[in-house]
């Protein structure tokens, strides 16, 4: 499978998705990661063989790409959490930003966006002295500019797409 630049799905040599059995697979592990192949066989009609074999095919392909632990950054001291717009301060300087700030543990996510930013990252810190030492070590790092939107609330985060 050829990946863009930025880790995107450009091509696919062969179709990610087969079928309605596939995206009933993904929607049921999309709500519930941790379904056993037993529990996807009941829900869909297959042998868990079966299951066992298509989900396989979905992790090859890149469809899944794995499987994770949902953790509530507030329970673990984390309570704020911001959207950064990075902006190069020099245009003509190599487009390094991700590589420039992905070390920094408290960047949870990092987008390549059109608009007036280049990048945009999602951070979590525990209070407001945090964000502003962080966005200090991250214009530094990376020579940008920022602008930083602190969110209030979160009515819902990472949902499954439809499938």
């Amino acid at each position: 499978m050829p990946r863009g630049d930025h880790g995107t799905q450009d091509t696919w040599e062969t179709p990610p998705v087969e079928d309605e059995l596939d995206r009933s697979i993904l929607a049921l592990l999309g709500a519930q990661g941790r379904m056993s192949y037993a529990d996807l066989a009941r829900e869909t009609g297959l042998s868990t063989s079966a299951v066992h074999q298509r989900v396989r095919r979905l992790e090859e392909r890149g469809v899944i790409s794995g499987y994770r632990a949902v953790i509530d950054p507030r329970a673990i001291g984390l309570p704020l959490t911001a959207l950064i717009d990075l902006t190069p301060l020099d245009p003509s300087a190599p487009d390094d930003i991700p590589q420039r700030v992905e070390s920094f543990e408290e960047i949870e996510s990092c987008w390549s966006v059109a608009g007036s930013a280049s990048y945009v990252v999602k951070v979590r810190v525990t209070e407001p002295a945090d964000l502003e030492d962080l966005l200090a070590r991250i214009r530094a790092a990376a020579g940008v500019s920022t602008r930083t939107t602190i969110v209030l609330s979160i009515p819902f985060e990472g949902r499954p797409p439809v499938v």
